[in-house]
């Protein structure tokens, strides 16, 4: 595949599974055979924590990478785990919004660094970890993105945040990137058993059926830990209901995409 496909996870509500979903999805992906880059663009930096990445051996980041400090390639590392890489996160990344305030095309220095990959050296996804809010952070994300993956909590406070999240996609696909595309919304933390669970899904589904992934992801125990022990849930517990169900959200999505996984 000479051009990756990028996509972005992206939700202003925090604590609904997006990184997790992010970081999961990408590995996954990486299992299936796919090359995948996984760029922590949240100053929080749960992503790279979650891959196994400690702060102190990060050299370059996503903020030196927006700052046109290098190359996207100068600040890729490779994990422990197999066709997975990262462009790692730090605090720093929280100055980025003032800093690029005075940047021409701010909003599109993510998309220039992601365009300047070679050929030989591609991925064939680029993962994007959002903040949890409406950042020019997001928007670089939102802007380099082909499509958009919003992992939301089936609860009716959910809802209100997706329609705001909606606006917001609809403003940049007018305003910087036309072809963005919502790809999916999966539904994180799922209960089947509670009515409200059920409700809120019938909702969302009312005006977003083509949208929502038939795979939800279960509530889970060993889900919350993984990112403790720096892994994947593929990897921290691989046969779990949760490495299950975000294999199946991946090749929900891939399909989506067009992409055939090369190993399964």
């Amino acid at each position: 595949m000479s051009k990756p496909y990028v996509v972005s996870f992206s939700n202003q509500k925090g604590g609904v599974g997006k990184t997790t979903s992010c970081v999961n999805i990408a590995s996954c992906a990486a299992e299936m055979g796919l090359k995948v880059l996984l760029i922590d663009c949240d100053p929080q930096g749960n992503s790279t924590s979650g891959v196994g990445i400690t702060k102190k051996s990060i050299k370059k980041s996503t903020y030196d990478v927006l700052l046109g400090e290098c190359s996207l390639y100068d600040a890729v590392i490779n994990t422990k785990f197999k066709n997975l890489s990262i462009v790692p996160s730090t605090l720093d990344l929280a100055g980025a919004e003032f800093e690029l305030f005075d940047i021409e095309h701010r909003e599109r220095r993510l998309a220039d660094s992601i365009r300047g990959i070679s050929d030989e050296k591609s991925f064939d996804l680029i993962a994007i970890d959002c903040p949890p809010s409406l950042s020019m952070l997001t928007i670089n994300a939102l802007t380099a993105a082909d499509g958009v993956v919003i992992p939301m909590q089936s609860e009716y406070y959910a809802l209100e945040g997706l329609t705001q999240l909606m606006m917001t996609i609809r403003k940049v696909k007018e305003l910087y990137n036309h072809s963005l595309t919502v790809l999916g919304i999966l539904i994180t933390m799922y209960n089947g058993r509670f009515n409200l669970s059920q409700a809120v899904m019938a909702e969302i589904k009312k005006y977003y059926s083509d949208k929502v992934l038939s795979t939800t992801i279960p509530r889970s125990v060993k889900l919350s830990e993984a990112p403790g022990f720096g892994m994947p849930i593929n990897y921290h517990d691989k046969f779990s209901k949760a490495a299950e169900s975000y294999r199946d959200a991946t090749n929900e999505l891939l399909t989506r995409i067009g992409i055939v996984p090369t190993a399964l």
